[in-house]
């Protein structure tokens, strides 16, 4: 079932999120440019109707973006560096107080859309943020000697990704592959103490040597 994060700001006693993000800050005005709306319609056929409602879909897709903008391909240290980000946190919708998505559950939630429509959508994000002039395109050209002004670099300069779509989200899932794979491998292995791996050998002698009633007891293919 297609979840859909509602985001109601809460107001505590003397602090309130949307007054500790300046309202130049990168992330706050990409939430205020952005209309991500048209990401509802365009992964309804991916959700059932019943189950457990799933991670909002603009939020997986702001986590994304997120991820692009940082330079973080970890699921892991997105979410943590998502959860130290009182900006971020306002951009993706989410209070102080609230806990962010599993890692696990954004890692599964992108193994489960298709690629071919997971990539155009992301690229259909980033153009947007391109389209609204917060940033830029990787590969670009400047027919001039670009000189910074003496003002507010959050106010004028566009965010540059370090790399280009294709190479992070191979990124991606190559860091949150290998991720997985060192948690499974952590994984403690459980086995028998000494002695009660004799006790058993001296089990299974006994039941070798001694003949039985039991059907099946004198085959000799069976199993101890």
């Amino acid at each position: 079932m297609q979840g859909r994060k509602n985001y109601s700001e809460k107001l505590f006693i003397s602090f309130q999120l949307s007054d500790r993000v300046p309202k130049e800050n990168f992330y706050r005005r990409l939430s205020e440019t952005l209309d991500l709306q048209f990401l509802y319609r365009d992964t309804r056929e991916l959700y059932g109707k019943t189950g457990n409602p799933s991670i909002d879909p603009v939020v997986f897709f702001k986590l994304m973006l997120t991820g692009y903008l940082e330079n973080i391909t970890s699921d892991r240290r997105l979410l943590e560096h998502c959860s130290m980000r009182m900006d971020i946190l306002y951009f993706i919708g989410y209070d102080i107080d609230e806990p962010l998505p599993w890692h696990s559950t954004v890692s599964r939630t992108r193994q489960l859309y298709p690629a071919l429509l997971f990539e155009s959508l992301f690229d259909k994000v980033f153009a947007m943020c391109v389209e609204k002039g917060m940033v830029s395109g990787h590969t670009h050209a400047v027919d001039s000697a670009p000189v910074k002004a003496n003002a507010s670099i959050e106010n004028l300069e566009l965010r540059v990704p370090a790399q280009s779509i294709k190479a992070h989200l191979t990124a991606v899932d190559s860091d949150n592959r290998g991720e997985k794979e060192g948690d499974q491998g952590n994984k403690t292995a459980m086995t028998a103490n000494p002695n009660q791996l004799k006790r058993l050998a001296k089990h299974q002698d006994n039941l070798k040597a001694t003949k039985s009633n039991r059907l099946g007891a004198n085959n000799e293919k069976r199993s101890y």
